[in-house]
């Protein structure tokens, strides 16, 4: 039976995961990620033959951590979705380089705005959603796409440093655009 490895497969994403948030995906490579883990790149190659495989492996622990640093609503009792599109945007603030990874890299190619509202990732957000305010999974899909759509505009703009971060302006506009797309919802059933 051969040794049990020293680094593991776990320990190898953890490392490409903090150059990505770091340096940017685009240093992820055998060296910067051995350099993390105090080896030699041997043990990064052993785990994955390719680099484009460790950086979606890589890509995909960025997508937990923003899945789980949206869902961290500091009240929402105010409005879920509120919460959510500012958490959005506080991410791309306060983590532009995985906001970058995340949103604007090759590793988001292939999904279209309605692969995204579908996905059985976002569920548990539409759920709460649909929790806070009614009608039908229809109605909090439109609601949440306007609102996503809003906060995406925001946060990918000071993700690339084309604009400063003001919470107040930022927090009016998207209760407006979330407030607009709630009353469209509602005309839609009448």
């Amino acid at each position: 039976m051969p040794p049990k490895a020293k680094i593991t497969k776990e320990m190898v994403i953890d490392a490409a995961f903090e150059v990505a948030h770091e340096t940017g995906a685009e240093n992820i490579n055998a060296r910067t990620v051995a350099k993390k883990l105090h080896c030699s790149t041997q043990p990064v190659m052993y785990h994955f033959s390719t680099i484009e495989e460790l950086k979606k492996a890589a890509y995909t622990k960025a997508d937990c951590y923003h899945s789980e640093y949206l869902m961290n609503i500091e009240n929402p009792q105010k409005g879920i979705m509120l919460g959510i599109g500012l958490n959005y945007i506080r991410f791309a603030v306060e983590e532009p380089h995985l906001f970058r990874f995340l949103f604007q890299s090759n590793f988001f190619n292939g999904k279209t705005l309605l692969e995204m509202i579908d996905a059985e990732e976002l569920m548990p957000v539409l759920l709460a959603m649909q929790g806070a305010i009614g009608g039908s999974i229809e109605h909090v899909k439109e609601i949440f796409l306007t609102v996503f759509l809003f906060a995406h505009g925001y946060a990918s703009i000071i993700a690339n440093n084309s604009l400063e971060y003001d919470e107040e302006i930022i927090r009016k506009h998207i209760e407006n655009a979330y407030n607009g797309a709630v009353l469209a919802a509602q005309e839609e059933t009448k």
